[in-house]
């Protein structure tokens, strides 16, 4: 299980995230909301041994993150950063493949798990292609499948840390991709993502956690936290908070 307690960063000087108490619980979606400078992305960075902690514990299975080597943390972590690049003429399939590396599992073993990763993300047509050629969208749907690929077929003891994943996406894929996350925490996965949608978070995030200012404005269900009063206070944002005819979850509409 990944945790962190009483967790303090500081990024050029300024604390950009103070006091979070935070666990990622297996078979669940956390959504991470909150607006630009929230710590959203420090959170993240916190979470994957990228940040450096200034007072406070990152810890996996109780252990510190930090203490964990690296080929055995990268068989139980994976991490989908906001902007994922690569200048060199990888094929797709190879790109994905690089979320193999620290299994070691065989040809044919890591070949057919790329083969699955790229189902889920909605790009196996995409095998053979060139990553250079692809579009923006093609290219964040091709590293998500990269990350499933690190953790296939994803189990208890696992986290998955997702940092906008549908931000370049078009309104299909974004529940595409959503639908492959939620797919991946009912295998028992913990998976944390960072989330603009409010309906998005609505919909597919079992909790919500709400920053404001580096610290913890509010966490709990969906129902519990995307409700007007804290999403005018967080965001300035005048909504209204009705229950979606069909599936049940908030539905939030800005007035």
């Amino acid at each position: 299980m990944l945790r962190v307690e009483n967790l303090h960063v500081r990024r050029a000087g300024k604390e950009v995230l103070a006091g979070i108490d935070l666990q990622l619980l297996p078979g669940q979606v956390l959504g991470v909301l909150g607006p630009n400078g929230a710590g959203k992305s420090s959170l993240l960075g916190a979470l994957s041994g990228e940040l450096a902690v200034h007072q406070g514990r990152v810890s996996l299975d109780d252990q510190e993150l930090a203490g964990w080597e690296g080929a055995l943390r990268a068989q139980r972590l994976a991490v989908l950063p906001q902007s994922s690049s690569l200048d060199f003429a990888f094929r797709a399939e190879e790109v994905v493949g690089l979320g193999r590396l620290p299994h070691q599992s065989g040809r044919a073993h890591d070949e057919a798990i790329v083969h699955a990763a790229l189902e889920a993300a909605d790009v196996a047509h995409l095998w053979g292609c060139s990553y250079l050629a692809l579009s923006g969208g093609e290219r964040q749907r091709v590293h998500l499948a990269r990350v499933l690929a690190q953790l296939w077929p994803g189990q208890p003891g696992h986290s998955l840390l997702l940092d906008e994943p549908t931000s370049a996406l078009d309104p299909l894929h974004q529940h595409i991709t959503l639908q492959a996350v939620r797919a991946f925490a009912e295998r028992g996965v913990a998976v944390l993502i960072i989330l603009h949608d409010l309906n998005l978070a609505a919909r597919y995030c079992d909790r919500v956690l709400l920053l404001e200012g580096g610290r913890q404005h509010s966490l709990g269900t969906p129902e519990q936290v995307l409700r007007p009063e804290p999403l005018q206070a967080v965001f300035g944002l005048e909504v209204l908070v009705q229950q979606h005819p069909e599936r049940g979850h908030p539905l939030i509409i800005a007035r």
